[in-house]
């Protein structure tokens, strides 16, 4: 513990510079400040201390440089702010992680948000570094345990995969990211809050999350009350975090929620640098910010570890093509696609298994296990496309053979996509095969629970449909 000590002591006083650049404040518009006296010294990016009339302090950011003033963007509100109040130079944004840190709620600034002190590493890291040279980089890993049966099968996720999830609000999506973060494999979990309501915080760590998962996590939050550039900067933090575990060897789960949300700081510290909206009121700069986020994650250089990435999207009505959803379709490895509609009629995770896709298949399975994939996304395929004339009776059984399979498959198949798996991933295939057989044979769907019938009229009616169209 004293060794922790003084590297924690050592790290601050590093820290430490004889000489502060100080300026003054020269103009307050809304939210925005305007600094002169650091130009030759201040650098964009960089931190600010602001001391107000009365003693308090308040920290900025520095968005914009101009010949004779800075644009200062600050962290808080800016209510007391006047003109003349000093302004500090600080330097740029930088964190120190330790292992320590797993088991913490933390800010984006490294603060403990737990109550409980917390010390720095040995090292000053940027919150944001570049990614890992692309032509040094290890490939994509074996496939990791979920503790979900369609995440170990059909979607399946392997070690250093970027993978995004896209759902509506109140979909289950934080739900299914606990999951992942309690039961994924991997050694340390970072979770990036971006933007949560206040009241969310506890009870996602406390219940959702649970003493289990917070074992091995790291969370980094930026509820949101704060301020865009402390929003911004949790999910940079989080990554940063992230490479520090990454860089030590180990296999990292990282776990953000969410992107659209970060997306959003990002358009408000731009719109207020002065950049101009240009995709749905989205600045041009928001597709580098996320492709730059993202490419961080993935596997690292020889003898260093993974980062494996699950990115939350928030698409509103379903939209898959609005600005976010369509950025991060191109930059990631798959991509998971929750549905209200399937939420609404209660079954948990709701994933569209038909609109999802994971780019680590086939390599990721034999070649056995691929012909079974292909077989259930054939079922559940033939089933979608008929699903409205089945249950309107219009169907009659033994037009079709495929469609009949489908529709003996069809509940086993959907209680699969909800199944949780605690015996690994051969245990989920055994199960897989297991629904397929009986609905090739016309067996029932399971013990204890009759036979299987087909849905169709009790006696076909003239204009009875005798087959899918076509």
């Amino acid at each position: 513990m004293s060794q922790n000590v003084l590297q924690g002591v050592r790290a601050e006083l590093e820290m430490l510079s004889a000489v502060r650049h100080v300026g003054r404040i020269e103009e307050v518009d809304a939210e925005v400040l305007r600094v002169t006296g650091l130009g030759r010294h201040a650098r964009l990016g960089d931190v600010l201390k602001i001391t107000r009339w009365d003693g308090t302090e308040l920290h900025g950011e520095v968005i914009k440089l101009d010949r004779d003033a800075l644009t200062v963007l600050p962290d808080a509100p800016a209510e007391g702010v006047s003109l003349g109040d000093r302004v500090v130079l600080r330097g740029p944004l930088r964190i120190a992680p330790d292992d320590s840190w797993i088991g913490r709620v933390i800010d984006p600034h490294g603060m403990p948000l737990d109550g409980r002190p917390i010390l720095p590493g040995k090292h000053w890291k940027s919150l944001r570094n570049d990614p890992p040279p692309p032509a040094r980089r290890q490939s994509l890993g074996a496939r990791l345990g979920t503790g979900m049966a369609v995440l170990n099968t059909l979607l399946p996720i392997v070690e250093g995969q970027r993978v995004g999830l896209f759902a509506g609000s109140g979909v289950g999506k934080s739900s299914l990211m606990a999951g992942l973060a309690r039961n994924m494999e991997s050694d340390v979990t970072v979770i990036a809050l971006v933007g949560e309501r206040g009241r969310e915080l506890r009870e996602f760590i406390d219940k959702t999350l649970g003493p289990e998962g917070m074992k091995r996590a790291v969370v980094i939050a930026a509820t949101s009350d704060r301020s865009a550039l402390v929003r911004r900067r949790c999910a940079w933090t989080a990554m940063s975090v992230a490479e520090h575990f990454r860089d030590r060897g180990k296999r990292v789960l990282f776990l953000a929620d969410s992107i659209t949300r970060f997306a959003e700081a990002h358009r408000e510290v731009a719109v207020a640098a002065g950049e101009l909206p240009a995709l749905r009121g989205y600045p041009p700069s928001t597709a580098h910010q996320i492709m730059q986020l993202c490419e961080r994650a993935g596997p690292g250089v020889v003898d260093t570890g993974t980062i494996t990435a699950v990115l939350s999207v928030l698409v509103a009505g379903s939209d898959m093509d609005e600005p976010v959803a369509d950025i991060l379709r191109g930059v990631l490895d798959g991509h998971i696609v929750m549905d209200r509609q399937i939420a609404e009629r209660g079954r948990y995770p709701a994933i569209d298994l038909l609109r999802s896709v994971s780019r680590s298949l086939p390599d990721a399975a034999t070649e056995e296990e691929n012909q079974l994939l292909a077989e259930a996304r054939r079922l559940l395929s033939a089933y979608a496309r008929s699903e409205m004339m089945i249950q309107a009776g219009l169907y009659a059984h033994g037009s079709d053979q495929v469609l009949d399979q489908a529709i003996r498959a069809h509940p086993d198949l959907d209680a699969f996509l909800a199944e949780k798996e605690a015996q690994g991933i051969p245990n989920s295939f055994d199960r897989l095969r297991l629904i397929l057989r009986r609905a090739a044979a016309g067996g029932s769907r399971g013990p204890g629970q009759g036979k299987m019938k087909a849905v169709a009229p009790r006696r076909a009616a003239p204009h009875a449909v005798e087959g899918p169209k076509k």
